[in-house]
């Protein structure tokens, strides 16, 4: 099967190290080459989008039918075995074409949410894991910095195929957080550790709960991220990755901002309800990023600030949990 896109644009991006306009330029030329990306742009004009206002950042709700396979996924283990895996290269549609990009191939995502969103798959089917790999994510977003934000969402929070391993890339600021993000952390943050290198704060701005680490400094915001995952994985009591969702942001003038979100679990209640209450919602990095996707309408008409406020703090970790992981960073 050909993957690999054969543009000379695009070539000569890579060969100047700028996957960001080689990424945007496979974006634009699969846009019109390949219908099933055409078909999920042109879905995004009739997008839905209404806008919830808290005390210093907003959360956006956006109905957005495309993303109805994605938010529904069966990720239980028998429900993965059963299916052939998506993000596999045999698997991908005959259309589709994507950039290498070390160990993974960037791909434009056919079902988006961002107006430009891509998939960075691995070459090899292993499983979603950010432990050893959140080295990748940041040279990921480093690399596409100019005009995109990279996310992570755990095996067990939000990733549709847990058993691939995989990242997403969308445009930068689409994300009400990546604006608010000082805003926030001034108003609801406590610092754990500020030096000219690095800087941690934990964040609850009474709806969601995460930790920020920022830093140029490559090597010390690996080093840093390591030491929290063994903290929180101690905390939650995990033997396997801990509930967690990332985005990275960087700028070439200041580094990595890495956004830790701090989850209890995958889904709330209503998701599972057989009753009118029931709400097709399962918030990932997207969502809580601060552009919530409901891919039924009904559910988008309905909700209202209070039921989303109600719906987030139901699937972050408790104030309690947030102090044991504060005062044991402050150890870091």
């Amino acid at each position: 099967m050909k993957i690999f896109a054969d543009n000379t644009i695009i070539k000569d991006f890579i060969n100047q190290n700028n996957y960001s306009d080689a990424s945007k330029t496979l974006f634009e030329i699969q846009k019109n080459d390949w219908q099933m990306l055409k078909n999920g742009v042109n879905s995004l004009s009739a997008v839905k989008t209404k806008s919830f206002q808290f005390d210093g950042f907003k959360i956006k709700a956006q109905f957005n039918a495309g993303r109805m396979t994605s938010t529904s996924a069966k990720v239980d283990s028998k429900s993965i075995s059963e299916r052939k895996c998506f993000l596999c290269v045999e698997n991908l549609p005959e259309q589709q074409r994507g950039i290498l990009y070390n160990n993974y191939i960037i791909l434009c995502n056919p079902f988006p949410i961002f107006p430009e969103h891509f998939t960075i798959t691995h070459k090899e089917h292993q499983p979603q894991r950010i432990v050893d790999t959140f080295s990748d994510m940041i040279d990921i977003s480093r690399d596409l910095s100019e005009y995109y934000s990279v996310i992570y969402n755990g095996p067990r929070c939000g990733a549709s195929a847990p058993d691939h391993l995989h990242f997403q890339a969308g445009n930068k600021f689409f994300m009400p957080i990546d604006d608010e993000f000082h805003l926030i952390k001034n108003e609801y943050g406590k610092e754990i550790y500020e030096s000219d290198d690095l800087s941690m704060f934990a964040v609850d701005d009474g709806i969601r709960k995460f930790i920020s680490i920022e830093s140029i400094d490559r090597d010390l915001l690996i080093k840093t991220f390591s030491r929290f995952y063994k903290i929180y994985s101690e905390i939650m009591n995990e033997d396997r990755e801990p509930l967690m969702n990332l985005i990275s942001f960087y700028e070439a003038e200041y580094g990595w901002r890495v956004i830790i979100f701090l989850r209890s679990k995958h889904r709330p209640a209503a998701f599972f309800a057989e009753d009118e209450s029931k709400m097709l919602v399962s918030p990932a990095a997207i969502d809580i990023g601060g552009v919530c996707v409901f891919p039924r309408e009904e559910d988008f008409n309905r909700i209202t600030k209070e039921q989303l406020a109600d719906i987030f703090k139901e699937v972050f970790v408790d104030r309690s949990e947030l102090e044991k992981i504060i005062i044991e960073c402050t150890k870091i």
